[in-house]
């Protein structure tokens, strides 16, 4: 048995298909987005997912945090300035464009 579509109908199809594709294409995170959020993920074990610790937590969650004064406090755990129990170890391995990357990243997400 075949099938037989009308142009309309197959023009309809298309224009269906078409939509659907560019609708997705643009709802697709830019590369940047992607490397923040992956670079960002390292700090999902203690800071919760997306920057939000479990309510209570002495841990501060991160999501909507300004961006500089992000930067301001990972630098200081980085340098040693500010003190504390793992930071210091896991700042010591970014680089200032990864703690920008991180600070960007949770900046951006709402609290």
């Amino acid at each position: 048995m075949t099938h037989h579509f009308s142009v309309r109908h197959r023009l309809a199809m298309v224009a269906t298909l078409s939509a659907c594709f560019f609708s997705n294409a643009s709802a697709q995170p830019s590369a940047e987005a992607l490397h923040q959020r992956a670079t960002a993920a390292t700090c999902a074990n203690c800071h919760g997912t997306d920057g939000r610790t479990v309510e209570g937590s002495a841990i501060p969650a991160l999501a909507g945090m300004p961006k500089d004064y992000m930067v301001l406090q990972m630098k200081a755990f980085k340098d040693g300035s500010r003190p504390a129990t793992v930071m210091h170890q896991l700042t010591k391995g970014l680089t200032d464009a990864q703690i920008n990357s991180i600070a960007d990243y949770y900046a951006s997400l709402k609290r």
